[in-house]
């Protein structure tokens, strides 16, 4: 069974990528693949700062990595790049930590200025990493994302199928994988 994990680059839970990481989720579940997410604002930041590779805690969720089949990142663009708190849990990640795996990275920024950023910070990190797959990004402008209630959000329904429609190929590459295995 395939592997997907959900790497959230915010600072915060309730957030419009929270949003966008639930439409992902619910793509992936709706064609049968199980999804974990890792939440790095939740791990411990000293050892993220510190880049201990001896925490228990870390050690765990780069195991998530390591084992995972896909790899989505999700971030927030801020001053034209992704996340600090993303890069932490990145500088962890073996050098080839990405190879032989799906990498997905999706971005949710205040303008489409921001749109670059991805081509120009994401791609590159996941090719450094020894990525051999790059799914098609997705750009989503904040104003596409709007709270509802507490971790209820309105996502346009052309960001869903977007989001769907790279979900419905993702899975596929791996239906195929899965059959060049067997």
């Amino acid at each position: 069974m395939s592997k997907v994990i959900l790497i959230n680059g915010n600072n915060k839970i309730d957030s419009r990528l929270t949003g966008i990481q639930s439409v992902i989720e619910q793509s992936f579940q709706k064609q049968g693949v199980q999804t974990e997410v890792i939440y790095i604002h939740q791990l411990p930041a000293n050892d993220l700062i510190r880049v201990n590779f001896n925490s228990e805690i870390l050690q765990r969720e780069l195991k998530k990595v390591v084992e995972a089949d896909v790899i989505v990142l999700l971030t927030p663009i801020y001053k034209a790049s992704y996340t600090g708190i993303l890069k932490t849990f990145i500088d962890l990640i073996p050098q080839k930590g990405f190879e032989e795996k799906i990498v997905w990275p999706v971005a949710i920024g205040g303008t489409a200025h921001h749109l670059l950023a991805v081509d120009y910070t994401l791609k590159p990190l996941a090719i450094t990493l020894g990525a051999t797959q790059i799914a098609k990004s997705v750009f989503v402008q904040e104003q596409q994302v709007t709270k509802v209630d507490a971790f209820v959000y309105n996502v346009e329904l052309e960001i869903q199928g977007r989001l769907a429609q790279e979900v419905e190929r993702i899975t596929n590459q791996l239906i195929q994988k899965e059959k060049v295995i067997q």
